[in-house]
């Protein structure tokens, strides 16, 4: 009876959140069958059909996971370096002399990049899970791997950094600043520095 119990229970349970995420979309979409919210930060929408493949939604959802990763650190690194005052600005980094030769520089980069992302992705074939090097999945201090919210919470500040640093390289090709100096721009002059002002600007500013 109470196996019988929990499965009645697992079944409202699962009904109320397909309701709950069916109410997201937009009302003349429906959630493609591939999509049924067990994934985290799932919301039904795949317009163009990319992850019917169940391996190569695996994929995608790895992939997704690993530039999410890569720009949270990004968008920390460029925000904190403007805070603290650390000199150059991130998009002259690259070509700053640090007094180390570029080809030495690739010729280490290359090899241990390339041998940790090999390793990276035949764990992630073997475990299904995210890891570094022979440790699947890798989480040290222990954040959550198996936490369904806390794998939300990762995919969510992941899309927002991916969605962050698009803006952040757009910002400094057109003026040259960085998103601290941006942002006490428009909170010193709000109606005279936005972006319907900024997108009216750009001829000045490009020239």
């Amino acid at each position: 009876m109470r196996d019988d119990g929990a499965s009645i229970e697992r079944e409202v349970n699962e009904t109320t959140d397909k309701r709950r995420f069916t109410r997201r979309l937009p009302t003349p979409y429906e959630a493609p069958a591939h999509l049924d919210g067990t994934i985290a930060g799932d919301y039904g929408f795949d317009p163009l059909g990319l992850g019917a493949d169940p391996e190569r939604l695996k994929y995608y959802q790895e992939a997704e996971l690993m530039n999410c990763r890569w720009a949270m650190m990004a968008v920390a690194g460029i925000v904190g370096t403007e805070v603290t005052g650390i000199e150059p600005h991130w998009w002259e980094a690259g070509a700053e002399d640090f007094g180390f030769p570029t080809q030495a520089l690739l010729a280490i980069q290359f090899p241990v990049m390339g041998y940790l992302e090999n390793k990276r992705i035949q764990g992630w074939l073997a475990t299904g899970s995210s890891g570094v090097n022979e440790t699947f999945p890798f989480d040290p201090m222990g954040m959550g791997n198996k936490d369904a919210n806390m794998k939300l919470k990762e995919i969510k500040n992941g899309r927002a950094a991916m969605i962050s640093f698009v803006g952040i390289v757009v910002q400094a090709i057109v003026y040259r600043e960085g998103p601290v100096a941006a942002l006490k721009d428009h909170v010193a002059n709000p109606f005279g520095c936005n972006m319907a002002t900024n997108i009216m600007n750009l001829p000045v500013n490009l020239a």
